[in-house]
């Protein structure tokens, strides 16, 4: 069916929000030459549309239809802060390439999504700058779609809900466990659910990778987690895990004598420097479980642990 956007308004009208939504620059001629109505039918239809943002949208700072001379166009005045720019896509493309987190499927969805807010005009460089990445994209070995569970996961979390997990481990057995879950996070390949297991054994969470859980179910019950004396905190659970090893919270203490602080302060967010001597830098860091550890034997001779307290 062929829209007639000359007699029908309404098309006209929908299609002008939906340009001006997405950040488009948006002239009148062009407009009046596509839609075979004349230039002043296109300045009414801005005009309503004004009106209709001034009615609806009251708020400080709310979007409003105006004219930029040096782009010879109308544009929403608010739209770049509440929409993606090309470059906002870019880097949320590069980094979902890098990250190798989901299938080939699940990322070509995601990346055309993301392709779609950016400026018709611009779309194509945008789609060109990923497009080798993209064809040659390695996906993980497990292949298994992800955001369903992760969305799934994440729900039984905000309403609290116990859950009965099968858990495949490294071996190949499965396990069943019944868990409190409390976060989901990613890092390096993976997205984890973070979880208290539900009959009280550990004071601190367990960690399971969600392309390994076999299948997930509601036990019926609900939980209120609350970690020491306070309320459990992703964030803060994040600045102090390392290549997601559970444990107990320690505080490791070590010299530095390498090439450069910088890297072991952005690696560790609760890294401290205690004090420095000839280049040699004395840190101290909170962190949970064994990962830490890991990290530091990877260090070789430029670190020295000096104490490790549980």
């Amino acid at each position: 069916m062929e829209l007639d956007y000359k007699e029908n308004k309404c098309f006209r009208l929908l299609q002008l929000y939906e340009r001006l939504s997405r950040g488009e620059v948006v002239r009148k001629a062009e407009l009046a030459q596509k839609f075979a109505v004349t230039d002043k039918t296109i300045q009414r239809d801005i005009e309503e549309l004004r009106a209709y943002l001034a009615e609806t949208r009251t708020d400080a700072g709310e979007a409003s239809i105006v004219y930029e001379r040096n782009r010879g166009g109308y544009l929403l005045s608010h739209a770049a802060s509440e929409w993606l720019t090309n470059e906002d896509v870019l880097a949320v493309c590069k980094i979902l390439l890098e990250s190798r987190a989901f299938c080939k499927e699940e990322l070509d969805v995601l990346l055309r999504k993301l392709l779609r807010q950016t400026a018709p005009q611009d779309r194509a460089q945008v789609r060109k700058l990923i497009l080798s990445e993209q064809h040659y994209y390695v996906p993980l070995r497990h292949g298994k779609k992800l955001l369903s569970a992760i969305w799934e996961l994440s729900q039984h979390m905000t309403t609290q809900h116990t859950i009965r997990i099968s858990y495949c481990r490294q071996d190949g057995t499965e396990r069943m466990h019944e868990v409190n879950p409390v976060a989901i996070m990613f890092s390096e390949y993976y997205f984890y659910l973070i979880a208290y297991l539900a009959d009280g054994r550990k004071e601190f969470p367990t960690i399971f990778r969600i392309d390994r859980i076999a299948y997930f179910e509601p036990t019926g019950a609900t939980f209120r987690v609350i970690h020491g004396r306070k309320k459990f905190s992703d964030g803060e659970f994040r600045k102090r895990i390392q290549f997601m090893y559970a444990g107990e919270l320690r505080r490791v203490t070590f010299d530095y004598s390498g090439a450069s602080v910088e890297a072991v302060l952005d690696r560790l967010p609760t890294a401290k420097v205690v004090s420095e001597k000839n280049g040699v830098y004395r840190i101290t860091a909170e962190v949970y479980g064994s990962g830490i550890d890991m990290w530091l034997r990877s260090q070789g001779s430029a670190v020295k642990v000096v104490e490790s307290l549980s």
